[in-house]
């Protein structure tokens, strides 16, 4: 029995055990052995693209599929025992995986195939031609000893890089703070405290309040707590993240960035950015810093401007002088004055966001938009909260895709919301994907249900965008599939669906209220649209000096390498950050997007930007033809959705849009220009 093995499409995630880890995963390395030793054994007069460039695409399946649930159930299942189990099998996965594009026999009957130009149809070329760019970029054709050297790196960023992530996780769990006089409390909602009570009922200290720094339990209290002592105490908290003893990332951080350089130097390239951006929408790390300084320059006023009339506002109400602010009073004070220029209050929106209604209001809304169904169905998962549906095409009645939603935060799982696939099916004859969605949103309590902020919203539909794009793949390659797209436009199908976060039709299908059924009033809908680019400046800037820092490390290594690196963050974002009464410790010790993986979103976090002009931009399609018109969205679904990374995404872009991304409507959204 090798339950991580298992192809049923319905998982036995009870037979997931950490004992079955390393027998299965040693099998399924073992399988892809014998099936790359096959590859290697054909002559150049019997290789045909089956039983090269289509047998290579296929060699590894078991191992992606015993090695995913391995590292998916790391992410929403956590134990010493899983840990244990994953850490052991690591290195082992890691040089397998490494030796696969640094094999010179495996090489030599690749290359050779693809070097006598056979005749092939457009998908299969697009995989050939991926394929040798991806041997080659991995080290194909490096000397022996560099290509030793090449996977030892590959084997130390797949360990360290775990360690990064499971710091992150141990330091954000050992945090906690216990609150027994509920005064202290002022100013925060009913639902963050019934939260917070009921995670103390769950600790055994009924009567109390516990706080995290899962962002639910901790934002609240930023955003609202009128205890500036108690604001200051969870912000405190939020420092020792990845931050100071055992499980201090700090010197990790420079070990990956140095592993990364090697590496890159070792494939001819001056730094991990060139190397890595090559074959994405930017090319190369100038092109993306250049695009992020040319934003952060178009925006840099505005954004001095929220900074000064933040301060003012907080001087005018506490009658002092302007002065920078403490960073546990940026929040408060920006909502203070929000609710005052807009009288919108966040917790107002939520009685009309009860997560189930959301979810089955986004599904209508799809289902109309890219002519497909989605059902409820029972399967087993991984924790109680876990939903499975399934999605049909409404003309074939064919069943596309299945997927899991996991919802809210535990202490087993990672910080955040993501996406990811557990299988990729084929469209003829037509085999189903498998996918999954998770997020840390707003808990139930006792007497409500889950009622979401209208920002967790947006990342329900954000993540369900990923979703969409891999179960609505018609591409008969998997490595070729859903979102295995570069970097850069695989933020597009799910930005896009954000939009329809603030389309007053598309709220009608899931934004009522949760105990009388009524939609958004008109007046609390206006005061939201009014509110939308309240300091949006300040946001906008975020995701910039995010990108910046993620460039600069990966850019120029030698100039900041073994600094401090708070010193290197206040230098690198001078002026990307609003001046602070206190220095603030560098976001990289907990920035997973960039050091949880060996790649990640390491040199392209700009791509959340890059993807943001993509998406304002292909949203006007939708404006102007109607946000909820179905033969819009079938188009996106066909020239977007379904193509993957069969052609160029460019080309994907073209088809949709009939011309080139315009800048100019991420500015106009923001109302920035």
């Amino acid at each position: 029995m090798n339950p991580f093995l298992s192809p049923d499409f319905k998982i036995n995630w009870s037979a997931l055990t950490p004992d079955h880890i390393e027998a299965d995963v040693t099998k399924a390395i073992a399988l892809g052995k014998a099936n790359i030793d096959a590859i290697k054994t054909i002559s150049p007069e019997k290789a045909t693209y089956e039983n090269t460039f289509g047998a290579i695409e296929k060699a590894t399946d078991d191992l992606d599929r015993a090695w995913g649930r391995v590292n998916h159930l790391d992410s929403v299942a956590n134990s010493d025992a899983l840990r244990e189990a994953l850490n052991k099998m690591l290195p082992i996965v890691s040089e397998f995986s490494s030796s696969i594009s640094l094999d010179a026999d495996l090489w030599r009957v690749l290359k050779s195939f693809a070097e006598s130009a056979p005749t092939l149809s457009e998908v299969q070329q697009r995989y050939l031609d991926e394929t040798v760019a991806d041997f080659t970029a991995a080290g194909a054709d490096l000397a022996p000893d560099a290509k030793k050297r090449m996977a030892d790196l590959n084997a130390e960023l797949a360990q360290v890089t775990q360690k990064f992530g499971e710091n992150t996780l141990d330091s954000t769990n050992a945090w906690e703070l216990f609150i027994d006089d509920e005064a202290r409390l002022s100013g925060l909602p009913q639902s963050a405290k019934a939260a917070a009570a009921e995670d103390a009922k769950s600790k055994g200290k009924e009567g109390q309040f516990r706080f995290t720094q899962q962002f639910p339990s901790m934002y609240p209290v930023m955003q609202y707590a009128h205890d500036e002592e108690l604001r200051k105490q969870v912000w405190e908290g939020s420092t020792t993240i990845g931050h100071g003893g055992e499980h201090d990332n700090s010197e990790i951080i420079w070990q990956i960035l140095r592993l990364r350089q090697e590496k890159a130097q070792l494939l001819g390239f001056s730094n991990f950015a060139d190397l890595t951006l090559q074959r994405r929408m930017a090319r190369n790390g100038k092109t993306a810093l250049t695009f992020t300084e040319d934003l952060h320059t178009k925006i840099l006023t505005r954004f001095q401007q929220d900074t000064a009339d933040l301060q003012a506002y907080k001087a005018e109400q506490t009658h002092s002088e302007p002065t920078p602010l403490e960073p546990w009073e940026t929040a408060y004070w920006a909502e203070k004055r929000r609710k005052e220029l807009y009288d919108l209050d966040d917790e107002a929106l939520r009685p009309y966001f009860p997560v189930e209604q959301v979810m089955n209001g986004l599904f209508t809304l799809t289902s109309r938009l890219f002519g497909i169904e989605i059902t409820p169905c029972e399967a087993e998962a991984w924790h109680e909260e876990v939903n499975f549906y399934e999605i049909h095409d409404q003309t074939s009645g064919d069943h596309l895709g299945s997927f899991y939603a996991d919802w809210h935060p535990r202490e087993s799982k990672r910080g955040g919301a993501w996406m990811n696939y557990l299988e990729t099916g084929f469209p003829s004859p037509r085999e189903p994907h498998l996918g999954l969605i998770c997020g840390n949103m707003t808990k139930p309590t006792a007497d409500k249900p889950a009622l979401l902020t209208h920002n967790e919203v947006e990342t329900i539909f954000h993540e369900f965008g990923h979703l969409l794009h891999h179960l609505l793949s018609e591409v008969p390659l998997k490595a070729l599939a859903g979102v295995n797209v570069p970097w850069d436009f695989v933020e597009l199908p799910s930005q896009i669906m954000e939009n329809f976060c603030w389309d007053r039709d598309a709220l009608n299908f899931f934004a009522r209220h949760h105990q009388t059924g009524e939609p958004i009033p008109d007046a609390l809908f206006e005061k939201m649209i009014s509110a939308r680019n309240y300091m949006s400046a300040s946001g906008f800037m975020r995701q910039l000096s995010l990108g910046k820092l993620d460039l600069e490390l990966h850019l120029q290594l030698d100039k900041y390498q073994g600094r401090d690196l708070d010193e290197v963050d206040r230098e690198i974002l001078a002026d990307y950050k609003a001046p602070s009464a206190s220095e603030t410790p560098s976001i990289t010790r907990r920035f997973g997007h960039l050091f949880s993986s060996p790649v990640g979103y390491a040199a392209g976090y700009y791509s959340y930007k890059w993807a943001e002009v993509l998406d304002a931009d292909a949203f006007t399609r939708f404006r102007k033809e109607g946000v909820l018109n179905e033969e819009t969205g079938r188009s996106f679904r066909k020239e977007i959705l379904s193509q993957g990374n069969s052609r160029p995404v460019d080309e994907s872009y073209r088809a949709f849009m009939n011309r080139a991304p315009d800048q100019d409507a991420l500015l106009e959204r923001s109302g920035l220009l």
